[in-house]
């Protein structure tokens, strides 16, 4: 068996960033001694983390490598508190600290690109550890002891930390002790072809199969321009294709040399739109190494994590270390990490994140100070996008929107605006118009049809009115039944999808429909790296809320609504309902309902049921 090494050996001389005797030294010992089933990758992007060496086994676990080339005795080297110091004949200056960039790979490599990996024991699975080209193993050991933490003492051998001897003596056992595993129990092929979609570009063969995106002229258009100013805020409505048009527009800066960043509040959203900027240029390799895809919290996460760590990790330990549930307080938390994250910028603090273009997508989500954060990380002449629907107004974000606040914020002049609806079904979009138009008040952008091919399909539309709030999980199931046994030709059981405003109940019906044998990937127990897991492939019914489905699309949906008392909860409904796909021969949405004042609304459904 051929090792795999990407880029090969033929292209280092071609990297971005020249590979230093050190960095070839380390790929050498890897490739002479490790198993071939190893795969090894030189530099890879991982979404900007950009760490020098990762290793992959899809039976074993997940390698990152930070290599340093420093002479450890051509300066003075102390710690103090959270920071590593460097001193010569004039002066004491503060250098960077390794040990918190390999707690930031493994912590990203975890919670982002391995989301399947056990909740509790998947970090098992992956090492990261630091190799010191040029300095003895017990001097860089002993320098840096002080900075790391309990894990790091008590599992020294998933964070190793190797010196110049170590290399000398082709000690892989110490470069990297878990060389001699031959397996792990939490460790597997799924998890691992999860992150090779973040460290190297597709095979021919994948991407052949991706058909590439279809924009028509004003979407071209808005993907290849940019305004005088550099700020552009584009509108429309559901399925009109803006995250396509800002996924494109993302792409084509890349193309040209761009470094992008792509922003958005849900996390679930960040495979998607990666897929969506792939699909749309080629050489895809320029995309995946000039667009980092983050939601806003990991952004600032990772911004910390390069300028503040331990003001991060204390400000995060106080909001949520020993607090009951009714105590915590997430929105209070994120407000002081945006406060450390734009103290940061503003003081020009070195070495954070800067980009030619930052691309916010579903911004209605998005309060003010955040866009105004996201500013203070674009580079002088760059280019900022916001795309949003402010009929999806499900955080209560979007009136923060003033015309006042907008001129603050960068923009000038009207929105950019996309009218047509290419995702929905004909019969969809009439059912959400008056829907909208009934419900919902303030400015709004509901969708209009546009003739296209798929048009031909059918649409089954179903509303159930649940009197008796105590059968609802009963009403889900049956419905979620009658679709598994009545799945149209050219369906498969994972177009399935249950979507719900309550946790609770989502649990309840998923543990009944296991309880029948039927296998499920869903996020209701908050774990936020199931919702990254959620939409990669998995080929079972999917389950979720329609906050973390925002901005995804799918065939087959039954949506559950237990309130329609507030605007809120109204455009709760109306953004699961628009998260239809129009199919080439059938798509399906049923909504189970226990709302009162939306019984006479359901009842002008083609289908309509009432459950007792």
């Amino acid at each position: 068996m051929q090792r795999q090494i990407d880029p090969p050996r033929a292209d280092f001389d071609r990297l971005p960033t020249n590979l230093t005797a050190g960095e070839r030294q380390v790929i050498d010992l890897f490739d002479r001694h490790l198993q071939p089933e190893w795969e090894i990758y030189v530099q890879p992007h991982l979404n900007g983390l950009r760490p020098d060496i990762v290793l992959l086994n899809p039976h074993i676990g997940v390698a990152v490598f930070e290599v340093k080339d420093w002479d450890l005795s051509a300066m003075r080297y102390s710690v103090h508190g959270p920071h590593l110091y460097a001193e010569n004949d004039r002066e004491r200056f503060t250098v960077e600290n390794p040990i918190d960039k390999i707690r930031l790979y493994k912590d990203e490599i975890f919670e982002l690109y391995c989301p399947r990996a056990d909740a509790r024991l998947g970090r098992a699975v992956i090492t990261a550890g630091l190799v010191f080209t040029k300095a003895s193993g017990d001097q860089v050991r002993t320098l840096l002891e002080p900075l790391r933490d309990g894990p790091m003492r008590e599992h020294t051998k998933y964070y190793p930390i190797a010196g110049r001897e170590d290399l000398q003596q082709s000690s892989l056992a110490r470069v990297f002790p878990e060389w001699r595993r031959t397996s792990s129990i939490y460790m597997n092929p799924e998890l691992a072809e999860d992150i090779r979609g973040w460290l190297r570009e597709p095979a021919f063969a994948k991407e052949a199969r991706i058909r590439p995106m279809a924009l028509d002229r004003r979407q071209l258009e808005l993907a290849s321009t940019r305004t005088r100013s550099g700020y552009r805020r584009l509108r429309g409505a559901a399925g009109s294709g803006k995250s396509v048009v800002m996924a494109c527009r993302a792409a084509e800066l890349a193309r040209q040399g761009h470094s992008v960043l792509v922003v958005c509040y849900n996390i679930t959203l960040l495979n998607y739109l990666r897929d969506l900027a792939v699909r749309h240029t080629t050489p895809s390799a320029d995309i995946r190494r000039r667009i980092d895809f983050l939601n806003f919290h990991q952004w600032c996460k990772r911004v910390c994590a390069l300028g503040a760590p331990d003001c991060y990790r204390e400000l995060w330990a106080r909001h949520f270390d020993q607090r009951s549930d009714e105590d915590l307080d997430p929105k209070g938390a994120l407000d002081e990490v945006v406060d450390l994250v734009q103290g940061m910028y503003r003081s020009r603090a070195s070495g954070l994140p800067t980009y030619d273009a930052i691309l916010v997508d579903e911004g209605q989500d998005f309060e003010p100070r955040w866009w105004e954060t996201l500013r203070d990380a674009l580079k002088p002449g760059g280019e900022m996008m916001l795309v949003a629907d402010k009929t999806q107004d499900i955080y209560g974000t979007a009136s923060a929107w003033t015309d006042a606040t907008m001129r603050g914020c960068g923009f000038a002049g009207p929105w950019s605006e996309l009218k047509g609806s290419y995702r929905l079904p004909g019969p969809a979009i009439a059912v959400v118009r008056r829907f909208g138009e009934r419900f919902l008040e303030g400015e709004l952008d509901l969708p209009i049809g546009v003739q296209a091919e798929l048009d031909i399909g059918e649409c089954d539309l179903r509303w159930v009115h649940v009197e008796n709030p105590d059968l609802a999980v009963q009403g889900c199931i049956d419905e979620l039944k009658r679709l598994m046994e009545e799945l149209p030709r050219g369906s498969a059981m994972a177009d399935l999808t249950f979507l719900c405003s309550s946790n609770d109940l989502g649990r309840d019906v998923v543990a009944r429909l296991e309880g029948k044998g039927v296998r499920v990937r869903h996020t209701f127990d908050q774990d936020q790296r199931q919702k990254r897991a959620l939409f990669q492939g998995d080929p079972r019914v999917k389950a979720t809320t329609i906050h973390s489905y925002k901005g995804w699309e799918g065939k087959a949906l039954v949506v559950f609504l237990e309130s329609a008392d507030s605007r809120r909860d109204k455009a709760l409904l109306y953004t699961a309902m628009t998260r239809l796909r129009k199919d080439q021969q059938q798509s399906s949405l049923t909504v189970v309902s226990t709302c009162g004042n939306l019984r006479d609304f359901g009842g002008s459904w083609p289908k309509y049921r009432e459950f007792r």
